[in-house]
């Protein structure tokens, strides 16, 4: 089997806006009086907005409209934009674009599949959209990871079959959606937050790009 796209996450796997959502919602909870640990955030990982701020008022043990819901994600999506309009090339994690660079030599398609409705504009402010072949978030699908819909609306877009793709995540919803969707896993980060991978690498820079192509046969 030859590879013929590869499909990243955005959040914790190319730059740190993970930990910008973190910062984002623990001042939302905050503010209506629920605190938010590092430990309590990784059941927010890969997950939407709307399903982030549903277990954040159930752990509140608050019930609220779907008005007042719809304001709330969006004043988290404020504080977000705020701390993510400061970004540059420099975010980039270290190993991220040489990957990206050593794909596109390899003619292998590269696609994103991420929760934020703010990745293109991520992408943009880091300086590295015109590696991805195609680009999608949660406006463009129905189901949320860990629903494999976002993995296999890229692949469809790219024009691969799903066995012939690799997913790169850091969070556990994430890998169940690559694995629904049929395709190899890729875990970044803790291990012991990953068992769904195939591979794990602590950081991308650890990536070993032929290793991970190997996995794939």
């Amino acid at each position: 089997m030859t590879v013929k796209a590869v499909i990243f996450d955005l959040d914790g796997v190319i730059t740190d806006t993970a930990t910008y959502h973190f910062k984002a919602w623990q001042r939302l909870a905050s503010e209506i009086g629920v605190s938010l640990t590092p430990e309590e955030n990784e059941d927010l990982k890969g997950l939407d907005r709307t399903s982030s701020l549903n277990i954040i008022l159930m752990k509140a043990g608050l019930n609220k409209s779907e008005a007042e819901k719809s304001m709330l994600a969006e004043r988290k999506n404020r504080y977000y934009q705020e701390i993510i309009a400061g970004m540059t090339h420099k975010d980039i994690f270290p190993g991220a674009e040489p990957l990206l660079q050593a794909l596109r030599q390899r003619k292998i398609l590269i696609g994103l599949a991420s929760a934020s409705k703010n990745a293109l504009l991520v992408l943009r402010r880091l300086g590295i959209a015109h590696y991805f072949d195609y680009i999608a978030d949660a406006s463009q699908i129905k189901n949320n990871k860990p629903s494999p819909e976002i993995f296999l609306t890229v692949a469809d877009n790219l024009s691969v079959l799903p066995h012939l793709c690799i997913g790169v995540e850091d969070a556990q919803a994430g890998l169940q959606a690559i694995k629904a969707a049929g395709m190899k896993a890729i875990g970044i980060g803790d291990a012991s937050y990953l068992k769904e991978a195939d591979l794990i690498y602590a950081r991308l820079a650890d990536l070993n790009i032929e290793e991970m192509l190997r996995n794939a046969l």
